[in-house]
């Protein structure tokens, strides 16, 4: 089938409505390998989904962007194709591989059609087994991994996200960018990226889920066909960071007529008991757009910004609670006065009924939107793996945030948000702050 009747069902999935009611079965397949499967027969497409915990945090300390790079080069020849060839086959296959790599994991999304099932499985299985790792493939790679760092040092965003991930997670590797640096990128060998690759590609940190037209015979035995010949265990998982987030500034000198600034203080995991209270709590603060009270009192009030917001990131090993705001040089420090003032206001006073009401309308009637067709289905399923959720987490999960009651998220903010240890990076010439560092980007 041609990549134009792909894009057709492709385009048919993305007309369906979206859904949370789906019904997942755990299939282990001879070899022992778990996946979580939504069969879906109607249409002869699969999506299949596959994540190796530990991602770029498998990193050694002195060979940093190393799994990023050799993520990169998992679609750059296999076995007996080289690059031209692979791409030359994936495109006749009308599948897709992606490859992408994080802080926590290398994730694998495939899409194929059930009639080239077989023949995509072989290509897919390629270049997670038998990866080439050719050297001019490398170089190119490598390549466009440092002019990506080249335009990070330029950008006040990256410069800003990067010294705040220094200064709150310390020698962990959450402190560094995983990608690497300029030096290190430039000095990995090909020894280093097959060494990147034994160390994160192993299934005693896999999870698979499956979206479509396949039965949980099938995907058993396509399981161990595609992974079987994975290393059984691979590198260790980090230690838990120890974030090291005190209140106050840090500057860096940039020249711009607008600072960034990146902010935050300790967090709450996902698997604490007050997640679901803070979520909506958080929704409130600064993740609700328009109707946050941070877009409220530092935008629609006083002007000081275009947006400003603030996110959970509960990460494995870590978690925090952090925003971003953009200002000009002269207004940024009232800006971050007002965000402190906020965080001490809900923490103090906590919300409202109404606020609290309006939060979990949107918390919970968002989330079916996210069940927008079957790769996504399949992304959500292996993070519910990761995370130790259950197989009915899907039906329940609203049910958790419609049990959040008004004294569950004031009694969170006010032992959550600690508006004197909130820490503020800014990047730029902003006026009325004095703490600074240079810029060494």
């Amino acid at each position: 089938m041609t990549r134009l009747a792909l894009a057709l069902i492709l385009s048919f999935f993305a007309s369906l409505p979206a859904r949370a009611e789906v019904e997942i079965q755990e299939v282990v397949s001879p070899g022992g390998i778990t996946a979580w499967l939504v069969q879906e027969p109607s249409i002869p497409f699969v999506a299949l989904e596959l994540r190796f915990r530990g991602g770029a945090s498998l990193d050694n300390p002195d060979k940093r962007g190393a799994i990023n790079l050799m993520t990169g080069l998992l679609e750059e020849g296999a076995a007996d194709l080289d690059a031209r060839a692979f791409a030359r086959t994936l495109e006749g296959l009308a599948a897709s591989l992606d490859y992408d790599v994080g802080p926590d994991a290398v994730s694998v999304s495939a899409r194929f059609l059930t009639e080239n099932r077989d023949d995509a499985v072989a290509l897919l299985r390629a270049s997670l087994i038998e990866p080439r790792f050719d050297q001019d493939a490398i170089d190119r790679v490598r390549e466009q991994v440092l002019t990506g760092l080249r335009s990070d040092a330029k950008d006040p965003d990256k410069i800003a996200r990067a010294a705040f991930n220094a200064m709150a997670y310390g020698d962990h590797p959450y402190g560094s960018n995983y990608r690497g640096t300029l030096d290190s990128v430039s000095a990995l060998t090909r020894d280093d990226i097959v060494a990147a690759h034994s160390a994160v590609l192993a299934r005693d940190r896999l999870y698979v889920g499956a979206v479509g037209d396949i039965t949980p015979e099938e995907l058993g035995d396509l399981l161990d066909t595609l992974l079987g010949a994975l290393p059984e265990t691979g590198a260790p998982q980090p230690g838990p960071a120890e974030i090291t987030i005190a209140g106050g500034y840090t500057v860096i000198d940039f020249d711009t007529p607008q600072s960034v600034a990146v902010f935050g203080q300790l967090g709450v995991e996902q698997d604490d008991p007050d997640f679901f209270a803070a979520r909506v709590l958080n929704q409130i603060l600064g993740a609700g757009g328009f109707e946050s009270r941070l877009m409220t009192e530092v935008r629609e009030k006083r002007g000081l910004t275009y947006g400003v917001y603030s996110f959970l990131v509960p990460r494995d090993h870590a978690a925090t609670l952090q925003g971003q705001v953009a200002s000009s040089n002269d207004r940024i420090a009232e800006a971050t006065t007002v965000i402190r003032e906020e965080w001490a206001r809900a923490a103090a006073e906590g919300v409202t009924p109404e606020e609290l009401d309006a939060a979990k309308t949107f918390v919970t009637g968002a989330y079916p939107l996210q069940f927008d067709g079957n790769g996504p289905i399949a992304r959500i399923m292996v993070g519910m793996q990761m995370l130790g959720l259950p197989i009915d987490y899907i039906a329940t999960r609203n049910d958790k945030v419609e049990a959040v009651t008004l004294e569950d998220v004031n009694r969170v903010a006010a032992e959550l948000l600690t508006p004197d240890a909130l820490h503020f990076v800014v990047v730029g010439k902003p006026e009325g702050i004095e703490t600074s560092l240079p810029n060494e980007g």
